[in-house]
Protein backbone atom coordinates (compact mmCIF):
# COMPACT_ATOMS: atom_id res chain seq x y z
CA UNK A 1 0.00 0.00 0.00
CA UNK A 2 1.72 3.32 -0.62
CA UNK A 3 0.19 6.98 1.00
CA UNK A 4 -2.72 8.83 -0.69
CA UNK A 5 -0.69 11.86 -1.86
CA UNK A 6 -3.82 14.40 -0.99
CA UNK A 7 -3.33 12.80 2.59
CA UNK A 8 0.39 13.50 2.64
CA UNK A 9 0.14 17.23 1.98
CA UNK A 10 -2.06 17.87 4.77
CA UNK A 11 -1.02 19.35 7.81
CA UNK A 12 -2.16 19.41 11.54
CA UNK A 13 -1.90 21.98 13.84
CA UNK A 14 -2.44 21.53 17.92
CA UNK A 15 -1.66 24.71 20.13
CA UNK A 16 -1.16 25.12 23.76
CA UNK A 17 -0.70 28.75 25.52
CA UNK A 18 1.79 27.88 29.06
CA UNK A 19 2.05 29.60 32.29
CA UNK A 20 6.03 29.01 32.14
CA UNK A 21 9.41 30.76 30.75
CA UNK A 22 9.82 30.05 27.11
CA UNK A 23 13.46 28.65 28.37
CA UNK A 24 11.70 25.70 30.24
CA UNK A 25 9.22 24.81 27.56
CA UNK A 26 12.50 24.62 24.89
CA UNK A 27 14.51 22.32 27.49
CA UNK A 28 11.71 20.07 27.70
CA UNK A 29 11.68 19.86 23.82
CA UNK A 30 15.43 19.88 23.54
CA UNK A 31 16.84 17.80 26.37
CA UNK A 32 17.24 13.58 27.21
CA UNK A 33 15.55 14.45 30.54
CA UNK A 34 12.74 16.60 29.04
CA UNK A 35 12.21 14.74 26.54
CA UNK A 36 11.81 11.65 28.21
CA UNK A 37 9.45 12.94 31.10
CA UNK A 38 6.82 13.40 28.59
CA UNK A 39 7.23 12.46 24.82
CA UNK A 40 5.18 10.13 23.45
CA UNK A 41 1.18 9.31 24.43
CA UNK A 42 0.23 7.97 27.07
CA UNK A 43 0.95 4.19 28.44
CA UNK A 44 4.35 4.51 26.24
CA UNK A 45 7.96 4.99 27.80
CA UNK A 46 10.59 7.15 25.69
CA UNK A 47 14.67 5.96 26.35
CA UNK A 48 16.58 8.89 24.67
CA UNK A 49 19.86 7.04 23.02
CA UNK A 50 21.46 10.04 20.98
CA UNK A 51 20.37 13.61 20.72
CA UNK A 52 22.54 15.56 18.43
CA UNK A 53 20.29 18.73 18.70
CA UNK A 54 21.33 20.65 14.79
CA UNK A 55 20.10 21.19 11.58
CA UNK A 56 21.45 17.14 9.91
CA UNK A 57 22.01 15.75 14.01
CA UNK A 58 19.22 13.18 15.08
CA UNK A 59 17.52 12.52 18.40
CA UNK A 60 16.98 8.62 18.72
CA UNK A 61 14.93 6.57 21.47
CA UNK A 62 13.12 3.78 21.88
CA UNK A 63 9.36 4.03 22.47
CA UNK A 64 8.30 1.07 24.52
CA UNK A 65 4.03 0.20 25.25
CA UNK A 66 4.12 0.15 29.21
CA UNK A 67 0.35 0.02 29.85
CA UNK A 68 -1.91 -2.96 29.17
CA UNK A 69 -4.31 -1.32 27.13
CA UNK A 70 -1.90 -0.02 24.59
CA UNK A 71 0.44 -3.67 24.93
CA UNK A 72 -2.98 -5.29 23.45
CA UNK A 73 -3.09 -2.53 20.81
CA UNK A 74 0.46 -2.71 19.96
CA UNK A 75 -0.03 -6.59 19.64
CA UNK A 76 -3.49 -6.71 17.33
CA UNK A 77 -2.21 -4.30 14.95
CA UNK A 78 1.10 -6.50 14.55
CA UNK A 79 3.12 -3.99 15.68
CA UNK A 80 6.45 -4.27 18.09
CA UNK A 81 5.86 -3.33 21.66
CA UNK A 82 9.02 -1.28 21.28
CA UNK A 83 10.01 0.73 18.23
CA UNK A 84 13.05 2.47 17.86
CA UNK A 85 12.67 6.17 16.04
CA UNK A 86 15.33 8.28 14.62
CA UNK A 87 14.36 12.06 14.15
CA UNK A 88 16.31 14.39 12.28
CA UNK A 89 16.43 18.14 12.97
CA UNK A 90 15.82 19.99 9.70
CA UNK A 91 15.77 23.38 11.68
CA UNK A 92 17.03 24.45 15.08
CA UNK A 93 16.34 28.20 16.05
CA UNK A 94 16.76 28.45 19.99
CA UNK A 95 13.90 29.09 21.63
CA UNK A 96 11.70 29.89 18.99
CA UNK A 97 11.42 26.35 16.41
CA UNK A 98 12.36 23.00 15.91
CA UNK A 99 11.61 20.97 12.47
CA UNK A 100 12.35 17.43 12.15
CA UNK A 101 10.92 14.73 10.12
CA UNK A 102 10.80 11.08 10.66
CA UNK A 103 10.13 7.84 8.51
CA UNK A 104 6.65 6.32 9.00
CA UNK A 105 8.12 2.40 8.88
CA UNK A 106 6.56 0.52 11.60
CA UNK A 107 2.81 -0.03 9.81
CA UNK A 108 2.24 -3.63 8.83
CA UNK A 109 1.45 -3.55 5.09
CA UNK A 110 2.20 0.18 4.41
CA UNK A 111 5.54 1.48 2.22
CA UNK A 112 7.77 4.05 4.62
CA UNK A 113 7.43 7.35 3.91
CA UNK A 114 8.71 10.80 5.81
CA UNK A 115 6.75 12.58 8.31
CA UNK A 116 7.23 16.19 8.80
CA UNK A 117 7.05 18.06 12.53
CA UNK A 118 7.13 21.84 13.45
CA UNK A 119 7.25 22.94 16.56
CA UNK A 120 6.86 26.85 17.11
CA UNK A 121 7.31 28.89 20.37
CA UNK A 122 6.76 32.69 20.82
CA UNK A 123 6.66 34.52 24.04
CA UNK A 124 3.35 35.84 25.23
CA UNK A 125 2.20 38.32 28.23
CA UNK A 126 1.49 35.21 30.20
CA UNK A 127 3.86 32.33 29.28
CA UNK A 128 4.47 31.02 26.05
CA UNK A 129 2.57 29.93 23.02
CA UNK A 130 3.03 26.43 21.39
CA UNK A 131 2.50 25.74 18.04
CA UNK A 132 3.14 21.69 16.61
CA UNK A 133 2.08 21.02 12.96
CA UNK A 134 2.81 17.95 11.44
CA UNK A 135 1.78 16.14 8.47
CA UNK A 136 -1.29 13.82 8.00
CA UNK A 137 -0.40 10.07 7.88
CA UNK A 138 -1.23 7.86 4.89
CA UNK A 139 -4.75 7.62 5.28
CA UNK A 140 -7.37 9.01 7.88
CA UNK A 141 -7.66 6.34 10.10
CA UNK A 142 -4.08 6.69 10.80
CA UNK A 143 -3.84 10.56 10.81
CA UNK A 144 -6.64 9.96 13.48
CA UNK A 145 -4.11 8.34 14.93
CA UNK A 146 -1.86 10.61 14.60
CA UNK A 147 -3.57 13.15 16.44
CA UNK A 148 -4.86 11.43 19.31
CA UNK A 149 -1.28 10.31 20.28
CA UNK A 150 0.23 13.56 19.84
CA UNK A 151 -2.57 15.36 22.28
CA UNK A 152 -1.99 12.48 24.41
CA UNK A 153 1.78 13.36 24.51
CA UNK A 154 0.87 17.11 24.90
CA UNK A 155 -1.55 16.38 27.81
CA UNK A 156 1.52 14.94 29.41
CA UNK A 157 3.60 18.14 28.73
CA UNK A 158 0.50 20.36 30.42
CA UNK A 159 1.11 18.21 33.32
CA UNK A 160 4.41 19.40 33.58
CA UNK A 161 4.23 22.67 32.70
CA UNK A 162 1.03 22.72 34.09
CA UNK A 163 -2.36 23.52 32.54
CA UNK A 164 -2.60 25.30 29.72
CA UNK A 165 -4.20 28.75 29.42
Amino acid sequence: MTNDDNTSKQRNTLQRNYRAPLETVWELWTTKGGIESWWGPEGFEVEVRLLDLRPGGELRYIMTAKDPAQIEFMRNEGMPLATEVTISFTEVTPQRRLEFTFWVDFVSGVDPYLVSTTVELGATADGVQMTVTFDAMHDNSWTERAKAGHESELTKLDKILGSSL
